[in-house]
């Protein structure tokens, strides 16, 4: 776990997972579930998994939601149009079939508004994909939207290739301190 202000912290499990510190605990995706021990043990050293209270996904990809069922109080979060296309295609926006058909009980909540963040729609790597600025760290969470040296595919099934150099064109108008990506690439 790395700690990237006061109330957030950093797991880097080929994708990230962030954990902060707030009202109710929340998460920011959760990774693959192949590292599921991993999430378990590491955020057990900040908090108690029964205390997340909250996951806001970024997007609904395998390597983004695998250990959702790790967190027995959470609700979960999205942007209703990656809600919308799950419904439609469960395995094309989690891009595993397995994965996809436990995701489908889960009880998701289109993510409308956020105190002390801004939630930013940036389609192109996935349809419903969103970023969220942490307004009182300066921290920007751009889930698969942007990297530090890139941005995400968009060849999968949930990808709107078209889309993707507006919703860069409002990430570069954002003022963040801290990029905090999906991945570390």
């Amino acid at each position: 776990m790395e700690q990237l202000a006061p109330d957030v912290w950093k797991l880097n499990v080929d994708s990230n997972v962030y954990f902060l510190d707030i009202e109710p605990k929340t998460l920011i995706d959760v990774g693959p579930e192949e590292y599921k021990e991993l999430v378990k043990s590491e955020l057990s050293k900040v908090v108690r998994l029964e205390d997340i209270g909250r996951i806001i996904f970024t997007h609904f990809h395998l390597d983004h939601i695998g250990n959702f069922d790790l967190f027995p109080n959470a609700k979960f979060y999205a942007a209703k149009e990656e809600i919308d296309f799950f419904r439609k295609n469960p395995e094309g926006a989690v891009l595993d079939r397995g994965l996809a058909k436990k995701f489908s009980q889960v009880a998701l909540h289109p993510l409308t508004a956020l105190e002390g963040f801004d939630i930013i729609r940036t389609p192109g790597h996935a349809r419903g994909a969103i970023c969220l600025l942490y307004k009182k760290r300066g921290i920007l969470f751009s889930g698969d939207t942007l990297f530090n040296n890139g941005i995400g595919r968009l060849d999968l099934p949930s990808s709107e290739p078209e889309k993707m150099q507006a919703s860069l064109e409002k990430i570069k108008k954002l003022d963040y301190k801290i990029l905090a990506p999906g991945h570390d690439y």
